[in-house]
C-alpha cells in the first residue's frame, strides 16, 4: 500500500498551511521562500496537493473523486468534491473528535474498532450518507486510548451536519456538509481549473 512518508511539519511548510488543520498543534516556521511568486499553474496544483495532503488522499483516488463530483447533479464540481472528502470515514471520525489526527483516524478504521449502522468497516475512505450512525465497538470503548483521545479533542468543536455523542463514542451523519461548513484553507475553483486543462 503507497503512503506518503514526507515529515507532516515539513510538507506543511512547503503547501504554506497550518498544521492545526491536521490536528497538530505545533506551529510550523514561516515558509522561507515566501517572496517567491507562483505561476497560475503553480498556484493550482498546490491547492490540489494541498487537498491530498489534508485528507490523506493519493492522486488516483483523487482524480476518481473528481470524476465523481464532476458527475454529481448537485452543486457545483468544486464543492462537490470538498463534500465527497469531507464525507470519508476516517475524516468523519476525526471531526466527531474520536481521533486526533486523520492518519490516526485512518488507523482506527483500519484495525476495525468502527461500526457503521452496526457493521464492522475497515475501509477509511468508505463514502458516508445522510443518516449514518458510525460508533466504536463496545470492546474497544473503555480502552485507555480512547479515554486519551478524548481529553485531547474534548475541546474540538463538531461540525453541525455531525451529531456526536462522546459518553458512547458515536456519531450520525445528520445531513450532508455544504461547502460553508467546511473549514479548510483548500481553494476547490483553481482544483477545478487544474483539472479541466
Amino acid at each position: 500500500m503507497a503512503r506518503d512518508m514526507t515529515p507532516v511539519l515539513k510538507r506543511c511548510r512547503s503547501l504554506d498551511l497550518d498544521p492545526v488543520y491536521l490536528g497538530i498543534d505545533k506551529k510550523s516556521k514561516r515558509n522561507a521562500r515566501q517572496g517567491r511568486k507562483l505561476s497560475e499553474y503553480g498556484q493550482q496544483l498546490r491547492e490540489k496537493q494541498k487537498a491530498k495532503f489534508i485528507y490523506g488522499v493519493l492522486e488516483k483516488p483523487f482524480r476518481n473523486y473528481f470524476s465523481r463530483a464532476q458527475k454529481a447533479k448537485w452543486g457545483t464540481t468544486g464543492d462537490n468534491l470538498m463534500i465527497l472528502l469531507e464525507l470519508r470515514l476516517d475524516n468523519v471520525l476525526f471531526r466527531l473528535g474520536y481521533a486526533r489526527t486523520r492518519k490516526e483516524a485512518r488507523q482506527i478504521v483500519d484495525h476495525k474498532h468502527v461500526l457503521v449502522n452496526g457493521k464492522c468497516v475497515n475501509i477509511p475512505s468508505y463514502s458516508l450518507k445522510k443518516g449514518d450512525v458510525i460508533e466504536i465497538k463496545e470492546k474497544h470503548k473503555g480502552g485507555q486510548r480512547y479515554k486519551d483521545i478524548l481529553e485531547v479533542t474534548g475541546g474540538r468543536l463538531v461540525p453541525a451536519w455531525l451529531e456526536g455523542d462522546a459518553a458512547n463514542l458515536s456519531g450520525t451523519v445528520k445531513e450532508y456538509p455544504t461547502r460553508a461548513e467546511i473549514d479548510v484553507p483548500v481553494n476547490d475553483v483553481l482544483i477545478v481549473e487544474l483539472y479541466s486543462k
